[in-house]
């Protein structure tokens, strides 16, 4: 059995076949998401790819990325470039240093961060460093996983779990109906919202924009999706609020926002370019003015309680106080 964290590499800068026994707290996972643990910083298109060409076996045999593993599983992964792999560009010290210094919260189990804005939660699609590639640098001991994601203008709280079992109970609460997760964020609304507490009940669809650009918008077709909107101050005609959401759909917020006639300031998707441009003038805004605050939840069936917070990003902080 190889150990996960050890990779022999060959003289041209490939790395050996790996024979890995699933332990107990992956039982369960899936073998793409397993696969991604083990070849840390490769994108997911290069792990699709080894599991339909036969190059990964379970116990011997062929498998779907999709199949669920077992304790004491089998798992054959093949020799992969370090650069395919994208080892040989890490994320520069710089950022390494702003992600550390990100972290608000750590245990046995997991791993919190204080996302700043314009990190992706992952690496994908012309994004080199997300958040938790990011992290798994910095902690290559562990086998971190995201929990859930955040837009990547979005700031504040990202979740990820160390242990599998972990993993397995967050995403379940998350499923929860009326929030097995408690998420509050705080936000500044374009204009003045006329009641100081709105809850928005509007179904949301994601759909395609040409070119592949994710669009979300209200549709009876679409997902449940509530918010929960309470102006916390007044400041200079525009409302800043807390947000509570019950689901937790693609874009919710600013789309329920942008619903009720209110965008978030900031928004380039979805708000109001001019009011944007009067906000970047006037008070310096230059990013979406969205946070998320803090989340609140339990594990272990209920027993281990967690209230996780994050303070409000310097630069939003900033912009609100040059409200008049």
């Amino acid at each position: 059995m190889t150990d996960s964290e050890h990779r022999p590499t060959s003289p041209a800068g490939k790395t050996s076949v790996r024979m890995i026994k699933v332990p107990e707290d992956r039982a369960g996972q899936r073998l793409d998401n397993f696969l991604l643990g083990q070849l840390k910083g490769a994108p997911r298109s290069l792990v699709y790819k080894l599991v339909r060409s036969g190059q990964v076996r379970v116990n011997g045999g062929r498998a779907k990325a999709e199949r669920k593993l077992e304790a004491g599983d089998e798992v054959r992964v093949p020799p992969v470039s370090l650069a395919e792999a994208g080892e040989k560009t890490p994320p520069p010290a710089s950022f390494l240093q702003v992600m550390e210094a990100a972290i608000v919260f750590e245990d046995a189990k997991l791993l919190v961060i204080n996302k700043p804005t314009g990190v992706a939660s992952h690496g994908g699609s012309g994004i080199s460093h997300g958040a938790i590639e990011t992290m798994r640098v910095l902690r290559p001991n562990l086998n971190l996983e995201l929990v859930h994601r955040l837009d990547r203008d979005t700031s504040g709280l990202l979740i990820m779990a160390k242990k599998r079992s972990a993993l397995v109970e967050l995403q379940a609460l998350l499923r929860e109906d009326h929030g097995g997760i408690q998420k509050r964020y705080l936000t500044l609304l374009a204009g003045r919202m006329p009641d100081g507490v709105m809850s928005v009940d509007a179904p949301l669809h994601v759909g395609l924009r040409q070119g592949g650009e994710r669009h979300v918008q209200v549709n009876p077709i679409g997902k449940p999706s509530l918010s929960h909107f309470r102006v916390l101050e007044r400041r200079g005609g525009h409302s800043y609020c807390e947000v509570r959401i019950e689901t937790g759909r693609t874009h919710q917020i600013r789309v329920h926002a942008q619903h009720i006639g209110h965008p978030v300031a900031g928004d380039d998707k979805y708000g109001d370019p001019a009011v944007n441009k009067r906000f970047r003038e006037q008070i310096g805004l230059k990013r979406l003015f969205l946070h998320a605050a803090s989340l609140e939840f339990a594990l272990d069936g209920g027993k281990t309680p967690y209230l996780l917070n994050a303070p409000l990003a310097p630069e939003l902080a900033e912009a609100l106080n040059r409200l008049a």
